[in-house]
Parts: structure tokens; sequence; C-alpha cells
């Protein structure tokens, strides 16, 4: 399986510990953590088959949401099913080039949905500030386009992450990846080699995506917030301002839970290592859990559809 070069390796595999320091609970584990992972495949798919039969939620806001759900259920399936076989069947091992194709898909996608939940605050900004020019500035095509931006934006930062690895990390002092899934620092770490430029790419991606995409979202929403300031009346603010509480909620539930792993990773180093990865974990799976859940409790289009359903199949039962 490796190649010895002075203590250091050359790894055709790694070996993924799961939740270090708790294998003796990994079958425990299993159960909320495929409980989970069904809760949020079932709610994305809901929200795309809700969309998609709806047609008066062919709407820019609903494509963007339809956007996240498909970016949640990559982010849940790359890492949940293989976790999965780790507390179910011990299946530890994962080839290196599945290693890395795995690092590419979750850093990928989590900098995609950063990306869409910055053209959603660009939707809710026009149709609050120049509602009369929404459905001009913000066609289908647009929608698309803005999509595919995002898509490419993500390629593009992330790309390089498992590339860098590949051809300038061959080396590495263990197979043993302290992690339950291919993460880019837990990966360098265990690398013989100089890792100066591999860890300031990742540093500086993430400034680019969590910052700057939090500071433009923010700006955003400033403001819509100016403009909602300079309403007539109370009951127009407030109605202006419930088409954001989805948005806003979304957005939290994504950012908080990336910044609290991100800073326990970085500053928590008195923090046991299972904490690490169970926090690690979450932010891949409470993002999709709770965005169907959020978007369908406080839209009222797909509130409705969505009991329309539920009423025809119980009258058919």
């Amino acid at each position: 399986m490796f190649v010895s070069n002075n203590a250091c390796l050359v790894p055709t595999s790694f070996w993924l510990t799961g939740i270090p320091g708790l294998e003796t609970l990994h079958i425990w584990f299993s159960i909320p953590f495929s409980s989970m992972y069904l809760v949020a495949v079932v709610g994305n798919v809901t929200i795309l088959a809700v969309v998609k039969m709806e047609h008066s939620l062919h709407q820019p806001m609903y494509f963007f949401l339809c956007m996240l759900a498909v970016i949640d259920l990559v982010l849940s399936t790359s890492t949940m099913p293989k976790l999965l076989s780790i507390f179910w069947f011990g299946a530890h091992s994962i080839d290196r080039d599945a290693c890395l194709a795995q690092m590419f898909l979750i850093h990928c996608f989590a900098t995609i949905e950063s990306g869409i939940f910055l053209v959603m605050a660009f939707d809710r900004y026009v149709a609050i500030c120049d509602p009369l020019r929404h459905t001009l500035v913000l066609t289908h095509a647009v929608v698309g386009r803005l999509g595919l931006a995002a898509f490419l934006r993500g390629v593009l930062y992330i790309g390089p992450l498992p590339l860098m690895i590949r051809l300038r990390l061959p080396l590495y002092r263990t197979q043993i990846i302290a992690h339950s899934y291919c993460e880019h620092m837990a990966v360098v770490t265990l690398a013989c080699g100089d890792t100066t430029v591999n860890n300031l790419y990742g540093m500086g991606i993430g400034f680019l995506v969590l910052i700057l995409d939090s500071l433009a979202i923010t700006a955003s929403y400033v403001m819509i917030f100016r403009a909602v300031i300079g309403l007539a009346t109370p009951e127009a603010r407030l109605k202006t301002l419930g088409t954001c509480g989805s948005h806003i909620c979304a957005i939290l539930v994504f950012y908080i839970p990336i910044a609290v792993s991100s800073l326990t990773h970085r500053f928590g180093h008195h923090v046991p290592p299972h904490i690490h990865i169970l926090l690690a974990n979450f932010y891949l799976l409470i993002p999709p859990i709770l965005n169907p859940v959020v978007y369908a409790v406080r839209t009222k289009q797909i509130r409705k559809r969505l009991l329309h359903i539920l009423k025809a199949e119980a009258q058919q039962n």
C-alpha cells in the first residue's frame, strides 16, 4: 500500500477514523446521523418537487431555492454515505483519488452555496428597492447565468486545492486521517513536505468566501433596511421584511455552523478532537436539514402547496 522514503510514505489510500476517541459509540452515532441524512434528502427532494409542480413558484427566489436544495443534496451525500459505512461496516479505507474527489465536492459546493446566498441577497435587494424592474432584471436567463457564475466560482476557487495536494504533497507521515471525511486541513497536516502554499491558499479562499460574501450580503441588507424604513406604514414595513425572513434564517443556518467549526478548528486547541469532528459534520448536515424546513414554514406558497398535496393524498387513501 505504501512506498517508504525516509519515514515518509506514498499512500494509495487513506484511513478515516470516523469520530476519534468515540469509536465504541459509532453504532449509536449512526442512528441520529442516518436519521438526519434521511430528513435532509426527503426535505430537499420535496422542495424540488413542489417548485416543479407549482407554476406560481417559477420565480427567481424559488429557482435559487432549488439550486440550494441541489447543493445541499450534494454536500450531504458527499459525506454521509461514507460516514455511515464507517459506523455500520467499519469501512475506514478510502482511495487517495476518492479522498481528493470528496474534498473537492465538499469545499466546492460549500463555496457555491455561499455564492447562491449572495445572489439571493441581490434578488431581495432588487425586489424591494426596485420592484418595478425586478422581473426585467432577474429574468430566467439571468437567474441561470447567476447560478452558473456561482458554480464556476466554486470550481475555480476550490479546483486548485486537491490539485496542489496531488502535485506538491506526495509524501505523508501516516495514512490515518483523524476525521470522518477528507477535509483539506486534515489531509494537509499529514504531509511531509512544505505545506505553506497549501495553507495560505486555503486560508485565502476561506477569507474570500466567508468574509467577503458575508460582507456583501450584509451590505445588501443594509440597503434593504434603509428602503424599508422609508415605507409609509408599519404594516408595509413588516410585510416587506417578511419576504426576507426565510433568506435571513437560511443565511444564519449556513454561516453560523461554519464560523463556529472554523473558529474551533483554528483556535480551540484545548477542545477534544471528537468535538471538532462532530461540529464539522453538523455544519454539513444542519443547512440541508433546516433550509427546507425554514422555507416550508415561512413561505406561504410552498406551505399551501405542501398542504394541498397532503390533503389530496389523504382523500385518496
